[in-house]
């Protein structure tokens, strides 16, 4: 029995501290790190919203046309004896410019038969007056009171006189045909364009030529309703001093250089087109070969332009980035720190190719998304990637969950604590 006991009781020794032992290292056995799951985030492009003034735009095309354009024409016919060296294609000239005279021998000639007729009617009204005095002479010699009005010679004198105006008439109108025989320029301008030549016969109202005042262009905008309201321009809209138009900024490219040209809306056209639904807004430039021009390029007539017209300006509006802007009133926000997308409902104003205005719906400093996202949702996981103005890429890398730290640092203190006691 003694020996048994004496066996036995090392082994018991043994077992105890066996089971102690992996008491004590199962206590120091540190727990196994559980696998951090990937977060999967789709990588979106984004810009961050800013506030500013918005000035309302309208963009518009049309053709430079003169305000003011004529066909040259003589009232009289006749051959042409002289054209003026300015009077050419392209030429300047200036306000009461002979351009063209007829020969006038013809139109001298009538004149002096005119001359020579009035002269004539004149001789004969003196003689129906002396005439008329002594038959009012002899009347009263003979004392005879009832005379008809023949024996006064009262009918011939008011023929004479009628003969004399006649006469004058024919005169006024030799003089007047002699003097359109020279034709002269209505205004300062340009020629567009000549027709005729010296020596040439011409038949009254055939065409010249054309010139144009180069005071003043025009230009012709068609604008639909929406763009009318945006500008807040009524439809029967006149500039005036006391409500002048939004100024226009004309651009075209010339010689390879691409031009500009301020000018301003003058007033509206007087009905709406029946085919496009859309109505002509006039601007004007003033003096485009002159004070007008940009560096000597003018803005003239039959150049087509672009125009930007300015209207109102709305202070403190939330710009996005147009390619932001999904459907009519949504952007899509990426919450750079959570890594995370917001769907979000805007008051927009109007958009165009140069951003999204909004006045409320989103705030200044947020990312906008505009890359394309499909199916997208709240909460969406998304990293934000920002271009910079160097052309590099600026990635926002979600801020990491601090649970995990804490997990992390109670089984720290977990173990500490077992190699305590098993000390």
């Amino acid at each position: 029995m003694a020996r048994i006991i004496a066996i036995a009781a090392p082994i018991a020794i043994i077992a105890v501290l066996g089971v102690g032992g992996v008491a004590v290292l199962s206590a120091l056995k540190p727990e196994p790190e559980k696998a951090e799951e990937a977060r999967i985030g789709l990588n979106v492009f984004a810009e961050k919203v800013r506030k500013g003034d918005l000035q309302i735009t309208v963009e518009a095309q049309g053709e430079v046309r003169p305000r003011r354009e004529i066909i040259v024409a003589p009232q009289i016919s006749g051959r042409i004896a002289y054209v003026s060296p300015d009077f050419i294609d392209g030429g300047f000239i200036k306000q009461g410019q002979l351009l063209v005279r007829v020969e006038a021998a013809d139109y001298e000639l009538a004149v002096v038969r005119a001359r020579s007729g009035v002269a004539s009617a004149e001789q004969g009204l003196t003689r129906e007056i002396a005439e008329a005095e002594l038959a009012q002479q002899d009347i009263e010699d003979l004392g005879i009171t009832d005379v008809s009005p023949l024996a006064r010679r009262e009918p011939q004198l008011a023929q004479a006189r009628a003969a004399l105006d006649a006469a004058k008439a024919q005169l006024k109108d030799a003089e007047l045909a002699l003097e359109r025989t020279a034709v002269y320029a209505p205004f300062s301008g340009r020629v567009w364009e000549r027709d005729v030549d010296i020596g040439q016969v011409v038949a009254t109202g055939q065409s010249l030529g054309r010139i144009f005042a180069n005071d003043v262009v025009e230009v012709s905008l068609p604008l639909d309703d929406e763009e009318m309201g945006r500008l807040g321009l009524p439809l029967a809209f006149a500039a005036s001093d006391a409500q002048p138009g939004p100024k226009v900024d004309f651009s075209a490219v010339v010689g390879g250089i691409e031009r500009h040209w301020t000018g301003e809306v003058v007033r509206t056209a007087a009905a709406v087109n029946s085919q496009t639904r859309q109505i002509n807004v006039i601007a004007e430039l003033k003096d485009p070969y002159g004070k007008g021009a940009d560096n000597g390029a003018p803005m003239a007539p039959g150049l087509f332009v672009n125009a930007v017209i300015e209207g109102k300006t709305i202070p403190d509006v939330l710009i996005a980035p147009r390619a932001a802007l999904r459907g009519d009133d949504r952007i899509f926000i990426g919450n750079a720190d959570e890594g995370t997308l917001s769907i979000r409902t805007v008051d927009l104003i109007y958009s165009d190719t140069h951003g999204a205005y909004a006045r409320s719906g989103i705030e200044a400093g947020e990312f906008a998304i505009t890359s394309p996202i499909q199916a997208a949702f709240d909460g969406m996981n998304v990293t934000v990637m920002e271009r910079q103005p160097d052309g590099t890429i600026k990635t926002y890398e979600p801020t990491e969950d601090t649970s995990d730290a804490e997990e992390t640092e109670e089984t720290a203190m977990r173990l500490s604590s077992a190699k305590g006691a098993s000390e």
